[in-house]
């Protein structure tokens, strides 16, 4: 494993996995934007794998009626679904679109060794459909954490310890997909997709990765720089008494 520094850019640091047109790189690779239609929605993948890391993502998330549509962000083990499923390993955000009115829901899990059923969701307490938030994974050996804007919102710890399994094993690329889910995403499917709103548009920038990357055997040392939710580094960030207090 070797340490990492992203390049913010995306025509460096991704390839766009489906799309028929829905998926555009702008404004020379520093913004993505992901676009979903009745035909078909989008997403795109990580060139590099990532064994342990932060990982920073700023999105804006589809805007108005978005009921029925999911905005995926995460990273997986998994490289083609559905192979491997059993054994594969994922931090998820999953953000639910709802209708106007209501807010949206941020759904979370990890998966380890094909285990999921680890499950939270948070009713979002800003519009992020307005303008970008950071959305960040924290993950080292002794835990998870999810960010948003730095503000902790979830820690999943390791507690192999009681048999809990965790991942640390498997690398993991990034993905972000924006598709429809109206069979479930909203109100348990109770709202469908209006497709009078379509397409749907979901925007990226400013990505950063500041991880370890599979393939190489050189080791790999932190250069990750303080922040507010710990007084280390990422390898060993968890929570002080203020990050405990934001969570």
């Amino acid at each position: 494993m070797v340490m990492a520094a992203s390049a913010d850019n995306f025509y460096q640091d991704f390839d766009v996995t489906f799309r028929n047109g829905r998926a555009k790189i702008l404004n020379g690779g520093q913004l993505l934007t992901l676009n979903l239609d009745q035909a078909s929605g989008s997403g795109f993948k990580s060139k590099n794998e990532y064994l342990f890391g932060r990982i920073d993502m700023q999105i804006k998330l589809v805007a108005g009626n978005s009921a029925g549509t999911v905005t995926a962000y995460y990273v997986s083990s998994t490289t083609t679904y559905p192979l491997s499923l059993s054994t594969h390993d994922e931090i998820d955000y999953e953000f639910l679109g709802n209708v106007s009115v209501d807010p949206y829901t941020l759904h979370t899990n990890v998966f380890s060794q094909g285990k999921g059923n680890r499950e939270q969701q948070f009713h979002l307490w800003f519009d992020p459909t307005k303008a970008f938030h950071t959305y960040s994974i924290v993950w080292n050996t002794q835990r998870i954490i999810f960010l948003e804007d730095n503000m902790p919102i979830r820690v999943f710890n390791n507690l192999e310890s009681v048999g809990v399994p965790f991942p640390k094993n498997q690398p993991m690329r990034i993905y972000s997909s924006l598709w429809n889910a109206d069979d479930w995403a909203t109100r348990g499917g109770l709202v469908k997709t209006d497709w009078t709103q379509a397409p749907f548009t979901a925007s990226y920038r400013n990505f950063k990765a500041n991880a370890c990357t599979s393939g190489s055997s050189s080791s790999c040392a932190s250069t990750a720089s303080t922040n507010s939710v710990g007084d280390s580094a990422w390898q060993t960030q968890g929570l002080d008494a203020a990050g405990r207090n934001r969570l």
